[in-house]
């Protein structure tokens, strides 16, 4: 861990939105998966969420390490455990759908909390959430094509989030409570002692100014038992 790359990891995490996300409605091609987890990790994204109600493959199996070690995806059994979580959360729900009903997807004002409902590659998004949504939005196209690939529509909708935060002033500090910046910060900056001590059922050590880590008696004591 270098002072430098130390820096860089506080300054992303500052950035992170707990307040902005995205639902995969069974998404599951792989490439789709990797793809918009690159997205919510570009536009400042903290945690990404996916229901996988109607398919055995799993989240994990599609995304690729360098995107799922920034954004976590959180998994639900249905689409209504999934909305009951964001009613919740008191967060608006911005459904990406072609639709009579739909508006220009940059008509919302992402700088409330949100999620943007993905649906699944062929069917689209679950009527349920379509009932439900605040929003209904489409991106406009001017092609024979009437939809774009879901990994594609996340990331301009995402990005017009970003933008709309950027003009409020919502990435200059942290948004995170501190418990959940500590962790996730020594979670990044040490993965592999971040295990050890989840196994061991210890709390994480303190880190100094520079991200090293300030070890107490028991976590030395447990590290020479393992290092042994």
């Amino acid at each position: 861990m270098t002072p430098e790359r130390y820096q860089r990891l506080l300054q992303i995490l500052t950035m992170r939105q707990p307040d902005l996300t995205v639902l995969m409605d069974n998404v599951h091609k792989s490439h789709n998966l990797s793809a918009i987890l690159r997205n919510c990790d570009a536009t400042g994204v903290f945690e990404a969420h996916a229901v996988y109600d109607r398919t055995t493959i799993r989240p994990n199996r599609g995304i690729s390490s360098s995107s799922g070690k920034w954004v976590k995806v959180r998994t639900h059994q249905s689409i209504h455990a999934a909305l009951d979580h964001f009613k919740q959360q008191n967060m608006q729900l911005v459904v990406a759908d072609v639709s009579p009903n739909s508006i220009d997807f940059r008509e919302v004002d992402y700088t409330h909390p949100t999620v943007i409902v993905l649906g699944a590659e062929k069917s689209g998004p679950d009527e349920e959430v379509i009932q439900q949504a605040d929003h209904i939005v489409t991106i406009p196209m001017d092609g024979m094509v009437d939809s774009l690939n879901v990994s594609v529509a996340a990331a301009l909708i995402l990005f017009e989030a970003h933008r709309q935060r950027k003009q409020a002033g919502m990435y200059e500090s942290s948004r995170l409570p501190e418990d959940v910046f500590q962790k996730t910060l020594f979670e990044w900056a040490h993965p592999v002692l971040a295990r050890f001590y989840r196994r061991k059922k210890l709390a994480y050590p303190p880190l100094r100014e520079d991200g090293e880590v300030i070890e107490q008696d028991e976590h030395v004591q447990a590290r020479t038992g393992l290092e042994n």
